[in-house]
């Protein structure tokens, strides 16, 4: 069983909503799941070195101090909360998460999770308390909006983390992507089977243009050219591997979102996206500043928003709206088979 499987796991606790009132009318429920670009928070109550809970980290965000976001403000599941008109949700360790805030859904990403299971480690416990599938427990889940960011760390902190990794001497790359795309199969699956019906799906960024792998592997600004090739075998086959696995299910539950695409945009021409540099990261240090965590002693810029990058790896909140607006309102080059905005339009009248 994948590790990431662990997570998914964790959307069974949800249905343990036998302890909410089931007479309380809730909006549509949101679930995240996924790595540091959609991680609310959850990492400040495990004990890793990935958090994000110290400053300058949250130094935009509304109470200008850091809330276990890997960002400078909000990240991609808080737009999309307020794209759908909903709350943002609450990580699902967090000690708030209990009575009618479970309505609203709950964040289950954790910095450093993957596909697989050697990529992060899990520490989500299953308390899964009374029966499962009451009517309410079941409309709630199936009418929620999931979203699920899935694969980079498979690349940069697998794959790519060191020379002659384990999995490189396993695998050659088209063998690995393959691997991986079976794999992601298999966490969509279930989640369909726990009862999911629209499930957003994002592809890598461009994980050879981040500054902490300019600092590390290129010479003159260039993004790394073999992580960027892992990304352009993956991306068009989670594409791909959603079309026919929403074919055999006779549905359009799974939405792949085109992230690369959405991020090389401005990677490629960032002044015409406001940005100064899609190069150097806002906070860090060294080339780019991409070596390194991003602290209290770090460089920081004056301003964020003229910045495509916050940290070493993470969008800035400018570069997170950008992206979340391409989910809402993007064409068929950057999702598939529709945005967030048809999806919305169309269960509004189911």
């Amino acid at each position: 069983m994948d590790g990431s499987f662990l997570m998914i796991f964790s959307l069974v606790l949800v249905l343990a909503l036998g302890t909410i009132a089931p007479q309380i009318e809730a909006a549509r429920a949101f679930f995240v799941f996924g790595d540091s670009l959609v991680d609310n928070g959850n990492n400040n109550y495990l004990v890793t070195s990935a958090r994000a809970d110290s400053p300058p980290y949250g130094i935009d965000y509304p109470s200008h101090r850091p809330t276990g976001r890997f960002s400078n403000g909000l990240n991609i599941p808080d737009i999309i909360s307020e794209q759908i008109g909903s709350e943002s949700t609450l990580p699902y360790l967090s000690p708030e998460l209990q009575g009618e805030k479970l309505l609203i859904g709950a964040n289950f990403a954790s910095a450093g999770v993957g596909i697989l299971n050697d990529t992060g480690i899990q520490f989500y416990q299953t308390r899964v308390s009374g029966l499962i599938g009451a009517e309410e427990t079941r409309r709630l889940v199936n009418s929620a909006l999931v979203l699920i960011t899935l694969g980079g760390n498979d690349f940069v902190n697998n794959y790519y983390l060191i020379p002659f990794s384990a999995r490189s001497r396993q695998f050659s790359l088209p063998d690995y992507v393959t691997y991986l795309i079976s794999e992601y199969r298999k966490v969509l699956v279930r989640l369909f089977e726990l009862g999911s019906r629209r499930v957003l799906v994002t592809g890598t960024g461009p994980m050879g243009c981040v500054p902490a792998e300019l600092a590390q592997r290129s010479r003159a600004g260039e993004c790394a050219v073999d992580l960027q090739r892992a990304a352009a075998l993956f991306n068009p086959q989670l594409t791909r591997m959603i079309g026919e696995l929403n074919s055999e299910l006779g549905a359009q539950v799974f939405i792949a979102a085109n992230t690369m695409r959405m991020h090389m945009d401005f990677i490629s021409n960032p002044r015409a996206y406001g940005f100064v540099t899609s190069q150097i990261a806002c906070c860090g240090q060294g080339p780019y500043n991409g070596i390194g965590l991003c602290t209290p002693l770090s460089n920081l810029c004056p301003n964020r928003d003229i910045y495509a990058f916050w940290d070493a790896f993470h969008p800035s909140e400018r570069a997170n709206r950008i992206i979340a607006q391409q989910i809402l309102t993007g064409s068929s080059n950057y999702m598939s088979p529709m945005n967030l905005s048809t999806v919305m339009a169309l269960d509004a009248n189911t």
